[in-house]
Order: C-alpha cells, then structure tokens, then sequence
C-alpha cells in the first residue's frame, strides 16, 4: 500500500490556515476509519499507509482536507469549483488509436511555500503525488499518465499530435536534444516505459504554439516547462486509455494545488473526433442508494439527519430523501427502487472514483456513522462446515512427521532460481511462475520444490544445537498450477541415508502403502541433492513419488550448513491418488 510521510510543520500549515486547531492524537486515533493506518507517530511527523482504494488521499493536502471534513465536520461542497478558461487544446485525429483519452487543466496563484525549504517541499510533494497516481490509478502509467508544467513558460493554444520515431526535443533532466527512438532506448524513463509504446510507429507528443513539446505521454516532459521554486500557475495534461482513470487524476492533482491557494480553470478541448467541451468537469457525481440497502447491510435504521451527517464527514451531500414515484419494472437487486419504495439522492466528489455502486456509498455512510455505532448482530446465515477432500489426507501425513519427532514449518512459496534448481541440482521439469517486478533477488518466483526452503530455515537456525529436525507440507507452482509437495530435512550427528528411509517407511505405512508395491530407485550423480550412491527415488505402481536420500556436503556448503542432513520430498497430489484411504 502507497504511504505517506507527514511533517508536523506540513501538517499545521495544512490544517491551521483553516483556522482548525492542529491534533496529531486525532489524527492517530480517528485516521483508521476513513482509509489509511498511522504507521509511526514521533517527533520528526506522522507516517500514513493509505488504503488501496482510497486514491483520493495520496497527497498531504487531499489527506489533510479528508481529515477536516471527518474529524472536524468542516462542510465541503462535493461540487469543485472550476471556472472558466481562455487555453484550448486541440487533438489530432490520428491520437484516437495511440492515446486516445486526453484531459487538461490550469491551475494559477498557488502558494508554494515562503523559504526555499518550503518550495522545495512543495515540489517534492507534488512530484510524489503525481507518481503515486501513476502507480495507482494510473496503473503504472498504461490507463493514465500526469504532466504537470509550469505555465509562464508554456505559450498557448496546445496541440496533441502524432510524429514518428526520428522527432527530436530536449527532454527533461537532459541538456540535448533526443529524438523519440533514443529516448525509448537510452533515457531511464524512456527505458522503464517503452513497452507501452511497442508495436507503434507513431507516437503522442503536446505541443504549444511555438511546436515545442511539452509532454511525450507517457514517456516525459520537455525540459523547458519544468516547475521551479517560481512557479505559480501551472498547466496539467492527463492522457491515457481509461477515461474514469484519467479525469480521476487531473482533478485529484487540481485540487491538491487548489487547497494551496490556487484557482482551476478549464480548457476548451477540441477532441479527435470534432466533439468541444470544457475539461475538467467539477460537478458532483449522483448516487441513488436505497433505504432498505442501508438498513440491509448496516443492520438498523437511520433517518435523515443521521445519513446527511455521516455522509457530509466523508465529503459528500444528502440531497434529499424521497418516495421513489416511478421506478423500473425490472430492477436490480441492491441498487434500484421499485415504486413506493424510499431512497435517498446523495452527491459525492468526482474524484472518488472508488465509488461505483451503491454499496459504496453505504459504506461510506457507515465510516461516518461510526462502526462502533452500528448494532452487534450475530450472522443470519448457517453454514456448517465441510472439510476438503485434501484435508484428511493432509492431517494424516503432518500427524505422522509430527509422531517421528518432526517439527512442523510453514515458510513463504516465493523463492528464486538458483536455490530451487542450481544449489540442490534439479532440473527445471515444469514451467516456473516468475514474478514480474520482484523487489528483492531472493523473491523471483513462486517455488516448485519445499526442500530449499527447509535448508534456508536451518541454515538460519545454524547458531542453534543440533539435532533439528523440520518437516512441511505447503504448495508449490508448477506449470501456473498449485499444487501440494511434503518434505522433511534433519541436521543430525549419525543420521544418514538409512534415517531418510527409516522416515519415508513410515510415513508410507501410516498411509497404508502396500510395501510389496513401493520400489526403491537409485538417482544417478547430480541428478538430485544426494550423495553419490546415497539417493533414491520412490516409485509406486511406476510413477515416481518422491526422493530421499543424505544430502551432498557440496549442496550443504551452498545452504551455508556444515553439518549432516538427511531430507526428503514427496508429491502429495500422487500420494493421494496412488495410496488409498485405509479408513475408507
């Protein structure tokens, strides 16, 4: 989840030029509910987690303005003020299939701060917001993507053109031209985002009246309208493939300007297919929520004061409450009203673009309500448990290890490459599942084999006396399956191949394995963990079922170990389907 770090000063600023009286155990106390965690609490500020969803509270000014209107009652109009402007912005017909969604703003008279320790503040803060936008909404760029400039550089109107690989411009935190083709192979954005412009031959560039570029979306700015400690006014372009994305972030970065000082204006844009309308929109989106959904899901019901006060904590408006006097003939079950039914008219923020059905507006009612006001009601629904078919034979196969003095361990199923298949010397059989963006080199994918990451746990246990002797059922991933693997290692002084089977003998009998069918198979050199002559595989009516064996020093070594193991994997799915239940 995105987080945010608060500085008191930030937060007082925020807050008192309100005239609202600064309480940061408030803000610990009461911040849960509407959608963040307070991490940390101490003298330096206030570290936030922000929900998911909750992408209308990743700057420290919506956050601040959220938390006004929640634990103060300060009343907000979910209409935003947005006048309008003289700018126009026209987009080429050829943008409908590069970049077809393309959104703008200005926004003038900001305050950015009164020291160059605030400016520079300001700055950072915006850009951390317009990033975490990208990440969110944005979905790393591909559904939206935020250019912010600085106006007084810019000469209007603009123009949203196509040109090809060969067109040149200086782009930003470059002293040099660069033509779109070296940007996409040489800069770092331009490297970290190429793939969302492959298979194109025509990309999107924004131009003023000059022809110099303001934005390549989603790639980078143009250096000359980069914001300063000067800037005042500022121009925002939103471009992207989901409309609902895209206005969700140009009015989101409006208003964290706007709660600074600034006034919005519009632009007039001529779209690529000839359509003129004014961007952004500040008008409140209407929901229409039934009365019976609220007393359906929160378990009581509230009258009218009850849900306009709630509501206006969360930033919208209850309009009215009515009798529905014509209604649907068919209708759904949650969100419309049949005739004669009440509902209530609420109007919430455009940018929440959270909210998109009527029980999100209820649950909105509910954060203001207060949960710790809702009544305490048992489930109305009985459902009587049924275990998985898995689960027996899972039981009996953790009660044996645990009866042969097996400690039981759970450990992550991400692991990497070379501990699952370079350092115990198996064969990548099946495909692996890889993950896209790793964030650390131990985490690359999800594992196929539970062994290594039982020699990972003793290799951390190492400073621990022997003997220690672990076991694990858990899943594994192969060919984008889940699938159940058991395996057990022992760091023991005298174990040896002969414990390994001793182990694997009796976790077969307790299964009810037939001992004339079990066959016992030897694993040539480096095809396994195990010592030369010291590894076996197990084959029951011809398939192979798992492996024990004492393990190679030189696989030891790679685990950090340096002492004795013996250890073995077996494939729960064909133990399960090979050896029948004895108790049924």
């Amino acid at each position: 989840m995105p987080t945010l770090k608060f500085s008191h000063s930030i937060l007082e600023y925020m807050q008192n030029k309100n005239g609202i009286k600064y309480n940061s155990e408030e803000w610990v106390e009461k911040m849960p509910s509407i959608g963040c965690v307070v991490e940390e609490n101490d003298n330096e500020g206030i570290e936030i987690e922000i929900f998911p969803d909750r992408t209308d509270l990743l700057s420290h000014e919506t956050i601040a303005r959220a938390a006004r209107s929640f634990l103060n009652s300060v009343e907000y109009s979910p209409d935003f003020e947005v006048s309008e402007g003289n700018i126009d912005m026209t987009v080429d017909p050829t943008i409908e299939k590069i970049r077809p969604v393309i959104l703008g703003a200005v926004v003038r008279g900001v305050d950015n701060g009164n020291s160059s320790k605030e400016k520079d503040d300001f700055i950072q803060s915006l850009m951390e917001h317009q990033e975490k936008l990208h990440l969110t909404l944005g979905r790393k760029r591909k559904f939206a993507s935020i250019g912010v400039h600085d106006l007084s550089k810019l000469k209007p109107p603009f123009n949203v053109i196509s040109v090809d690989k060969n067109h040149s411009f200086i782009p930003l935190a470059e002293g040099k031209e660069m033509s779109i083709k070296e940007i996409l192979k040489s800069h770092p954005k331009g490297k970290e985002y190429a793939h969302l412009m492959e298979n194109m031959n025509k990309y999107p560039v924004i131009i003023d009246s000059d022809d110099k570029v303001l934005s390549f979306p989603p790639i980078i700015n143009g250096d000359h309208t980069t914001v300063t400690e000067d800037t005042k006014d500022f121009f925002i372009d939103v471009t992207g493939w989901d409309e609902r994305s895209c206005e969700a972030c140009l009015l989101l970065i409006c208003l964290s300007l706007a709660e600074r000082g600034g006034e919005v204006e519009s632009i007039q844009l001529k779209n690529w297919d000839g359509e003129k309308k004014y961007v952004p929109r500040g008008n409140s989106k209407i929901h229409k929520v039934p009365d019976r959904l609220i007393e359906k899901i929160l378990g009581m019901s509230l009258n009218k004061k009850e849900i306009a006060k709630s509501i206006k904590k969360m930033g919208g408006t209850l309009i009215e409450s009515r009798t529905v006097t014509d209604g649907p003939d068919k209708v759904e079950k949650w969100a419309d009203c049949m005739v004669g039914e009440k509902e209530h008219i609420i109007a919430m923020p455009r940018w929440r673009s959270d909210i998109m059905h009527p029980i999100d507006i209820v649950e909105d009612i509910a954060i203001g309500y207060g949960y710790d006001n809702l009544p305490e009601q048992l489930s109305t629904v009985h459902l009587d448990a049924i275990p998985l078919p898995s689960s027996g034979l899972h039981r009996r196969i953790s009660a044996s290890f645990c009866a042969l003095g097996l400690q039981e361990t759970q450990s992550l199923t991400l692991s990497n490459y070379r501990d699952q298949f370079e350092k115990v010397r198996w064969l990548e059989a099946d495909k692996s599942t890889t993950i896209s963006n790793p964030i650390t080199q131990d985490h690359t994918m999800l594992r196929q084999h539970i062994l290594p990451s039982l020699l990972n746990l003793l290799s951390a246990n190492r400073h621990h006396e022997l003997p220690q002797k672990v076991h694990e059922l858990g899943t594994v991933v192969r060919n984008s399956k889940n699938m159940n693997r058991v395996a057990w290692a022992c760091a023991e002084v005298g174990g040896g191949f002969s414990a390994a089977k001793g182990i694997a003998s009796a976790l077969l009998r307790d299964l009810g394995a037939n001992s004339e069918e079990i066959e016992w198979e030897k694993v040539e050199p480096n095809e396994g963990p195990w010592i030369k002559g010291r590894g076996a595989k197990i084959i029951i009516q011809g398939v192979e079922v798992g492996q024990i064996g004492e393990l190679d020093p030189n696989v030891s070594f790679e685990f950090g170990l340096r002492v004795p193991i013996q250890a073995g994997e077996f494939d729960v799915n064909a133990l399960g389907q090979l050896i029948p239940d004895p108790v049924l």
